[in-house]
């Protein structure tokens, strides 16, 4: 490579850098807690709009947001990441992001794009393959987590495009496919908007998060957490909601005992989004295997719910003993001082959080005492 091109790539590298806005408010590491022997600290504070999360071969962390933005995270000096790229702009609503066979692939609402071999490329992003264009256009709930399974294939939510209605078939489910975008199949049904998934280790059952309908008051019904037993299982919307509370208006008729039931009822309006399985060491035996869920805060309630990450632990069988808050501290009394949107663990068993509110990722560490 020529000195002319060496410069240009150096260039392109300092544009692509996120340089952080001076009037954004300091993230809340001073009111942040967690149980003791655990610490959080400040992985990169340049991700405008962080919501979900993925991890490369080489430990690069990809960023989506609603804003159009993905990012690339790479290095690590003294718990912060080094390096902070944007690798690609002004996508529809591009929360999605996840790593197969050495590709970035991200969700843009009715599109997955495929960004091959990106980790050798973080500077100079490839042409984006479109893997399909095919998903619905609609924008109410049309963000998408999105994941690769353990059989291979990825893994999209189309949520429904309202709060409440009967949405037909196309919405309300999350569907499968080859990495192509080719073969969709439906994994579940009657689902209005799922925002994080995982496999549990082990079993690879499917477990995801799902939100619940507003505009019934302030404790019903719940977020929910769910486990997929047998492929095309219905979780109830519209008619049901959270395995319990019958929809006034599409209820009737319906039975909530004919619909799958929650693994877990989280609390109504606290938008339940990222879920990940802790597979670390880092942590206490106690956490392994379990489940970290990011809970975004409610909009629509009386009094402020969720804003924290919540922690479930869940047997080989499947059942779930409850769960307690993990990480809190994004609200003082009615005002919120952040909104968790994904988890993330590391190789080195730490646990990303991020949180869009303040364009940050926090990094939770353990040593004991």
């Amino acid at each position: 490579m020529s000195a002319l091109q060496h410069f240009a790539v150096a260039l392109a590298a300092v544009a692509l850098m996120v340089v952080p806005s001076a009037g954004r408010a300091a993230p809340p590491l001073q009111s942040l807690r967690v149980p003791a022997g655990f610490q959080v600290s400040l992985y990169s504070d340049q991700v405008p709009n962080a919501r979900g999360m993925a991890l490369g071969t080489r430990d690069t962390v990809f960023v989506g947001s609603q804003k159009g933005d993905v990012y690339a995270l790479t290095g690590m000096k003294n718990g912060r990441a080094e390096h902070v790229y944007v690798i690609a702009r002004d996508l529809e609503m591009p929360v999605g992001v996840a790593f197969h066979d050495g590709a970035l692939y991200v969700s843009a609402v009715s599109r997955i794009l495929k960004y091959p071999d990106i980790e050798a490329h973080l500077t100079d992003p490839p042409k984006p393959i479109v893997v399909t264009d095919k998903l619905p256009t609609k924008t109410h709930h049309g963000w998408k987590f999105i994941a690769f399974g353990p059989d291979g294939k990825l893994y999209v939510p189309i949520g429904a495009p309202c709060n409440i209605c009967n949405p037909g078939p196309d919405f309300a489910k999350i569907i499968r496919m080859n990495p192509d975008g080719s073969d969709w199949q439906t994994v579940a049904t009657g689902i209005r908007n799922s925002v994080g998934f995982d496999w549990q280790p082990g079993t690879h059952t499917f477990w995801f998060t799902n939100n619940g309908r507003d505009l019934m008051g302030d404790d019903i019904p719940d977020d929910t957490l769910n486990r997929v037993a047998k492929l095309g299982e219905n979780f109830g919307y519209p008619w049901c909601h959270a395995g319990n509370v019958p929809d006034p208006e599409f209820g009737k008729g319906h039975a909530c005992s004919d619909f799958a039931q929650p693994a877990l009822r989280l609390g109504a309006h606290v938008a339940a989004l990222g879920m990940r399985f802790y597979v670390g060491r880092m942590f206490p035996a106690a956490y392994r295997d379990a489940v970290f869920i990011a809970e975004h805060g409610s909009w629509n309630r009386s009094r402020k719910s969720g804003y924290r990450v919540v922690v479930a632990h869940v047997g080989k069988d499947g059942k779930v003993s409850g769960s307690q808050p993990f990480l809190t501290g994004f609200l003082d009394g009615e005002t919120g001082l952040g909104r968790p949107a994904d988890v993330q663990p590391m190789r080195d068993g730490s646990l990303l959080v991020s949180d869009d509110q303040n364009g940050v990722i926090y990094r939770i560490t353990y040593q004991a005492r």
